[in-house]
C-alpha cells in the first residue's frame, strides 16, 4: 500500500521533472576552464577536477619538454647541487670508446643515432658523486668502460630512477663487447 494511487505512479504526473542540467545542476562548478599550456603558451580547456598540481601542458610533446627541463638541475632526484661542471681527465676518451663499443645506439632499447637526434647519452652506472664523496675516490675513477653505458634520453631518465637495473645495463655492457670483439 503507497501513498500514491497506482494510475499516479504510472503517469508519473504528481513527481515534476526536474531540469538539473549544466548550470542548473546543484554540483555545477563552472564547466571547463581555460588555461596555458607550459610549453608553447597554447590554450588548453580542461574541467577542475582534471587539472593537477600547477603545470598544465596541451600534448605529449610539450609534456616531454617540459619533463626534460624540470627534471633538470635541482629537478632532478639525484641533484647534490652544483653544477655540470668539467667530468675531469679522461672522460672523453672513455665517452667516445663506450659509444664506439655500443654501436651509436641505446643498449636497452636500440634506437640509433639518427633516431635519438644525436649521440646516445653516456650513462655512469655507479654515478660520479659516488666517487666524489668517497674519501679515497676521485670523480676520474668513475671514467671506465665498466661503468658507462650509452643510454637513449628515455632510457638515460629511467635508469636515473632505477626503473632499470644496474644488474641489466652490466649485462648489456657484456654484451655489446661479445658483439663489438666479434665484429673483429
Amino acid at each position: 500500500m503507497g501513498l500514491y494511487c497506482s494510475d499516479c505512479v504510472e503517469q508519473k504526473s504528481w513527481r515534476p521533472i526536474r531540469d538539473i542540467q549544466g548550470s542548473k545542476n546543484p554540483r555545477w562548478n563552472g564547466g571547463k576552464i581555460e588555461l596555458e599550456c607550459a610549453v608553447c603558451d597554447s590554450t588548453v580547456e580542461r574541467y577542475p577536477s582534471n587539472v593537477t598540481g600547477e603545470t598544465t601542458v596541451c600534448s605529449e610533446e610539450c609534456r616531454t619538454e617540459w619533463l626534460s627541463e624540470a627534471f633538470a638541475e635541482s629537478g632532478h632526484p639525484n641533484w647534490k647541487g652544483g653544477g655540470n661542471g668539467s667530468y675531469g681527465k679522461g672522460w672523453n676518451a672513455v665517452r667516445r670508446k663506450a659509444l664506439e663499443r655500443d654501436g651509436y645506439e641505446c643498449v636497452v632499447c636500440s634506437k640509433s643515432r639518427d633516431e635519438i637526434g644525436r649521440n646516445p647519452d653516456i650513462h655512469h652506472i655507479v654515478p660520479v658523486r659516488s666517487f666524489v664523496e668517497s674519501s679515497n675516490r676521485d670523480k676520474t675513477d668513475a671514467h671506465f668502460l665498466g661503468n658507462v653505458v650509452s643510454l637513449c634520453i628515455g632510457c638515460h631518465r629511467k635508469a636515473d630512477f632505477g626503473k632499470i637495473p644496474k644488474s641489466e645495463l652490466r649485462e648489456r655492457i657484456d654484451s655489446a663487447r661479445t658483439a663489438s670483439s666479434a665484429a673483429l
